[in-house]
């Protein structure tokens, strides 16, 4: 079986609209620290001096949201209601969703904008393969290419609410995106509303969570390496207690 790691590096040296803030401390610091916090906490006095070369263990301290990396989002980060009932959190969810058959849709063509039901289709066509009910689709925007500049945040292409629907009606209930987020960008959003006042272009991909539960995840990468079908991917998310969102290693497994 070969593994393909699907997933974007938490990188403080990125661009990030939320900074990432990364501390580490220093084997040498983290043995004075631990020596601290052995007195203050268990009364026990230890000298880090004992210790091969006055080391002990590193220690990282991150300050990040749980949408920093490649992340899945959980029914409650769409709202707190759902027509369905409570959105569930992110540690609620079924593992049993994240470890599926795959399929990658490519709309690098799309550019900068919304993805609509048309597009879905065509490719769905082109492949020759239907995703089938809890089957995990993957949309190959191309937008990885930017991540770790501002460009990442701005220029891709996102689902339209009937695109979104679409998916959902064939069964997906995982949709993953190489791009920052699964609806259009922010300006193309917005600049269209203002236009049509129409609201429902709005973050429809993320709204469509609020009528029915699914899960997105977002900012994966390597999708142009893949096979269009006929591979498994496991995005397990972490265990964060009621958080709308978790961080993943999400990895493409394909038999050989």
């Amino acid at each position: 079986m070969r593994v393909i790691d699907l997933s974007s590096p938490v990188d403080a040296a990125g661009w990030e609209p939320d900074p990432i803030v990364h501390e580490i401390m220093t084997p040498a610091e983290g043995a004075a620290h631990m020596a601290a916090e052995m007195k203050e906490h268990f009364g026990l006095d230890f000298d880090p001096a004992d210790l091969p070369g006055g080391e002990l263990l590193s220690l990282d301290t991150l300050t990040l949201t749980s949408h920093t990396g490649t992340h899945v989002d959980a029914p409650s980060h769409y709202g707190s209601v759902g027509d369905y009932g409570r959105p569930r959190n992110i540690d609620e969810m079924p593992l049993d969703w994240f470890l599926r058959p795959a399929v990658v849709l490519d709309v690098s063509d799309v550019g900068v904008g919304a993805i609509g039901v048309e597009r879905i289709e065509k490719q769905i066509a082109e492949i020759g393969y239907t995703p089938q009910p809890l089957d995990i689709v993957m949309l190959h925007t191309g937008a990885s290419q930017h991540a770790g500049t501002s460009r990442y945040f701005t220029d891709f292409a996102g689902l339209d609410g009937p695109a979104t629907d679409f998916l959902l009606d064939l069964g997906v209930r995982v949709i993953g995106t190489d791009a920052w987020s699964l609806d259009a960008p922010f300006g193309h959003m917005i600049r269209t509303f203002q236009e049509t006042g129409d609201r429902s272009v709005l973050w429809p991909a993320h709204f469509a969570g609020r009528r029915r539960e699914y899960c997105q995840v977002e900012r994966l990468a390597h999708l142009d390496t893949l096979p269009t079908h006929g591979f498994r991917v496991s995005c397990f998310p972490v265990k964060i207690t009621g958080a709308g969102a978790g961080w993943t290693r999400a990895v493409a497994l394909i038999d050989e």
